[in-house]
C-alpha cells in the first residue's frame, strides 16, 4: 500500500531576498518534477518576492 506522502511531498519554500522567512506547502511531484518557485508575500520586506523549493 502506498503512503501519503509519496505523491505529494511536504516541501519549505524559502524566500530568495535572503530573509530566511520560509512557508510550508505540498507539491504534486507527477506535475512538477522540478523545484517550484512561487512569488508570495514576504513580511521582513513588506512586499511580494519569489520562494524557492529547498531540499
Amino acid at each position: 500500500m502506498a503512503k501519503r506522502n509519496d505523491l505529494r511531498p511536504i516541501v519549505k519554500l524559502r524566500s530568495t531576498a535572503g530573509t530566511g522567512f520560509t512557508y510550508v506547502t505540498r507539491k504534486n511531484r507527477r506535475n512538477n518534477p522540478d523545484r517550484l518557485v512561487i512569488r508570495k508575500y514576504d513580511p521582513k520586506l513588506r512586499h511580494h518576492t519569489d520562494f524557492r523549493e529547498e531540499r
